[in-house]
């Protein structure tokens, strides 16, 4: 019987030894399937194209913002609207907007086109744009004609990089280049400058 236990002591001890080098194992062969049974954690996610269609479009639209006192600020209508997710750019045709200034001076736009990014402080008018900033009690009414014209909202300016046309009153200046200062009244002509005076 003493040797019985001895001999069943002495196999449990060199069990003992291999015990550690057992748990090891197991604890990675416990790994290795947990790692096979959830591949997608590892890889990663495939490349989808970006979206170029439109995520939504609106049909006679018209929308405005409002200021802290709830008096309308700006306008924004049009025929149609597009909303392009790549870029996050609203393209609108045939587009009017309304608007006064923080200084009470009241603009009114249109153009066949307009691309207005996400962001809201820039609006891009193109094709037969008109732009008339009517007459307050500092300035006459200046009215804007041109292919291409740059609304920057939060500066109040407009700005083109092609030919423009401005009637002022009597006065009409023609422009390669122009930037004009909604609050002040005041606009900077560049490269070939026209000017009719009335007499």
């Amino acid at each position: 019987m003493k040797a019985w236990w001895q001999s069943l002591r002495m196999a449990l001890d060199r069990l003992a030894l291999y015990l550690p080098l057992l748990a090891m194992g197991l604890l990675a062969l416990g790994s290795w399937s947990l790692v096979r049974s959830v591949p997608t954690l590892l890889t990663p996610p495939a490349q989808t194209a970006p979206r170029t269609d439109p995520d939504y479009v609106l049909g006679r639209f018209s929308a405005q913002v409002f200021d802290a006192q709830g008096l309308p600020v700006r306008q924004l209508s049009g025929a149609r609207a597009r909303h392009y997710p790549q870029g996050d750019e609203l393209h609108v045709e045939q587009v009017r907007i309304l608007a006064r200034s923080a200084s009470g001076a009241q603009v009114h736009a249109q153009a066949l086109r307009a691309v207005a990014p996400g962001h809201g402080e820039r609006l891009d008018l193109a094709g037969q744009v008109q732009v008339v900033r009517l007459a307050d009690a500092r300035a006459a009414q200046v009215d804007f004609r041109g292919e291409q014209l740059q609304v920057l909202l939060d500066e109040e300016r407009l700005r083109s990089t092609l030919p423009v046309d401005i009637v002022r009153g009597g006065e009409r200046y023609s422009a390669e280049r122009m930037d004009f200062d909604v609050r002040t009244g005041q606009y900077t002509l560049e490269g070939q400058v026209r000017v009719t005076l009335r007499p």
